[in-house]
């Protein structure tokens, strides 16, 4: 009987030791998602290259074989303040810690040992892929008049799939997104400036993610670097009200700051702190006849390390 491709559902649960099945249920670690892709059985591969006296292909081998899951998750917290939204799993698995402060507060921040990892159920109608050892990559997608969005990129060890029923999920811990704009997104602050129209934001975590699978040694997704970047599309300023040209001629670093939504639970706060955001070079484009100015950083932590970004929940 034909599968339908709208019935689609992933789970997601911390695991307590690397690779092994914490056995997530759709009525605790169902996610909420958009767009979701996956690559059940991504793979090299290696062809023998035969020399033989006639033509054609050589046999192949397949070598590395890995899971790779996409979506996007809804810029959203829990709706409850100090409760962590329902995709920490997938949060805390790119490399972050969580610090939560009970009825104030869960806050997000890089790592750089010790990390998480989660295993991935993906169902598609009536058929399971379990995918373990799950760690990745995000970007976040501030565009104004949308709705913001992580778009996450997991790399998990692979499993044979099965045909198990879908799970009965229950939707949790994810309020309903609130658009980009002036009325939701109380506060925009780069490089010290207050009052820069903002018409996009966009900013990459940057892990390095690859999977290892040696003689001797489990099969392994690692995190192996992390080089976060931000870009920024304004409505161009005066110079004198900001003048990121002569900013980036001196290489002066920044700070950020974007808090976005109001209501208790569903307030984001995205910082890089004092001196945390390198400048590149600043460039012009058009919308709809308006100067704009894309501005590129670099996310750079301080000397004491894991500081480049802050996202907080309240």
């Amino acid at each position: 009987m034909a599968k339908l491709y709208r019935k689609r559902t992933i789970l997601a649960k911390i695991e307590s030791t690397y690779g092994t099945d914490p056995t997530p249920t759709g009525a605790d670690d169902a996610i909420q998602v958009r767009n979701l892709e996956v690559s059940p059985a991504e793979s090299e591969i290696l062809s023998r290259d035969l020399v033989r006296p006639y033509l054609g292909n050589s046999p192949q081998l397949i070598a590395n074989t890995r899971v790779i899951v996409t979506f996007e998750v809804e810029y959203s917290g829990s709706g409850t303040a100090g409760t962590a939204p329902q995709y920490s799993p997938i949060l805390k698995s790119c490399g972050l810690s969580e610090t939560v402060v009970a009825a104030t507060s869960v806050t997000y921040a890089p790592i750089s040992e010790n990390f998480d990892s989660c295993t991935i159920y993906y169902s598609t109608d009536g058929v399971r892929h379990i995918v373990t050892g799950c760690r990745g990559t995000f970007t976040v997608s501030l565009n104004a008049n949308q709705i913001p969005v992580y778009n996450f990129t997991m790399t998990g060890q692979y499993n044979a799939p099965t045909d198990t029923s879908d799970p009965t999920v229950t939707f949790q811990n994810q309020a309903d997104p609130e658009i980009f704009n002036d009325t939701n997104t109380t506060s925009f602050t780069l490089f010290s400036a207050t009052t820069l129209p903002l018409q996009t934001a966009d900013i990459d975590l940057g892990n390095e993610v690859v999977y290892r699978e040696l003689v001797n040694s489990e099969k392994e997704v690692l995190i192996v670097d992390r080089n976060a970047t931000a870009n920024f599309v304004v409505e161009a300023p005066t110079l004198a009200t900001k003048d990121f040209f002569a900013l980036a001629v001196a290489g002066t670093s920044g700070n950020l700051s974007i808090v976005h939504g109001a209501t208790a639970g569903n307030i984001i706060t995205l910082t890089s702190p004092t001196n945390g955001l390198s400048l590149g070079n600043p460039t012009y484009s058009e919308d709809t006849g308006i100067v704009m100015l894309n501005i590129p950083t670099t996310m750079v932590p301080s000397t004491s390390g894991n500081d480049e970004i802050s996202i907080a929940y309240t």
